[in-house]
């Protein structure tokens, strides 16, 4: 299933998926977001909170997802996946090369953060523990 987040700046939609997640939860909760988000602001601030594993996401959510990103290809303005997966974390940020946009993937103690990423509050700050700035 695939909840909408509330408690977040009206600059962007987010979303947790648990659970199996359908196309009627993409046509039921994500789309219809989305798409008021892009008529009101013209571009498209997005998170995604993965709280269950990908293989429970049906083919045809799969399929709804993918037409999501098409339809709004030129919307695309800052997407964030929160996950505990390094791997669909470091394809998320991969993913961003080759999509208009930009795609950051966050870990779930770093939600904060992403969401003030993607709502534009601020900049990601990448530091080393070293480093300082003066």
């Amino acid at each position: 299933m695939i909840t909408q987040l509330k408690e977040i700046p009206n600059t962007m939609v987010g979303f947790r998926a648990s659970g199996e997640v359908t196309r009627e939860d993409f046509d039921q909760v994500v789309l219809p977001a989305v798409a008021e988000l892009v008529q009101r602001t013209d571009e498209l601030n997005y998170l995604l909170i993965l709280d269950t594993p990908l293989k429970n996401f049906t083919l045809s959510a799969w399929i709804k997802d993918a037409l999501l990103g098409l339809n709004n290809l030129n919307k695309w303005n800052r997407c964030a996946i929160v996950s505990d997966s390094d791997g669909i974390n470091s394809f998320t940020n991969l993913f961003g090369k080759v999509m208009p946009g930009e795609f950051k993937g966050f870990k779930p103690e770093l939600l904060n953060e992403a969401i003030d990423w993607v709502s534009g509050k601020q900049e990601p700050v990448f530091q080393d523990e070293g480093d300082s700035k003066e």
